[in-house]
């Protein structure tokens, strides 16, 4: 037996507002919920990315006892890779250059796959790639 996928990711950032106006305005997602001063949920595909400000994420959850939600978080910035048809690549570059998103690495792996790494407000470490880069085999 195994999950049969990933329903959602989380990243953190201190600073939501920020966060929100990226994720929305460059990465162009759709925000599903937003407690300003505790979490973001963005719809993803079919999938859920949430961002939550690491010290309200360590706390119960926000409606209190009645969830059984225990507290999470992690230090230092996270990882999320984006999948993205090879050619949409031109189209992310010219977007996250006009938004003065800083592109850490445009990298051609060994079997033929593209990566573009850039950075969120927050400082996490965010990826578009080629969906060959990991065959669902």
């Amino acid at each position: 037996m195994q999950p049969e996928g990933i329903l959602e990711t989380c990243l953190y950032a201190d600073d939501l507002v920020a966060a929100e106006r990226f994720y929305t305005q460059v990465l162009g997602l759709r925000l599903l919920r937003r407690e300003i001063t505790r979490h973001l949920f963005f719809r993803c595909g079919d999938h859920m990315l949430l961002i939550f400000r690491p010290d309200a994420a360590m706390r119960r959850p926000l409606i209190g006892d009645r969830t059984p939600v225990p507290p999470h978080g992690a230090k230092g910035p996270g990882h999320v890779c984006f999948r993205v048809q090879a050619t949409e690549f031109p189209r992310w570059i010219q977007r996250l250059q006009s938004h003065r998103i800083r592109i850490e690495a445009d990298f051609h792996w060994p079997g033929g796959a593209r990566s573009l790494y850039f950075r969120d407000p927050g400082g996490n470490s965010l990826e578009f790639a080629e969906p060959r880069l990991w065959p669902m085999d």
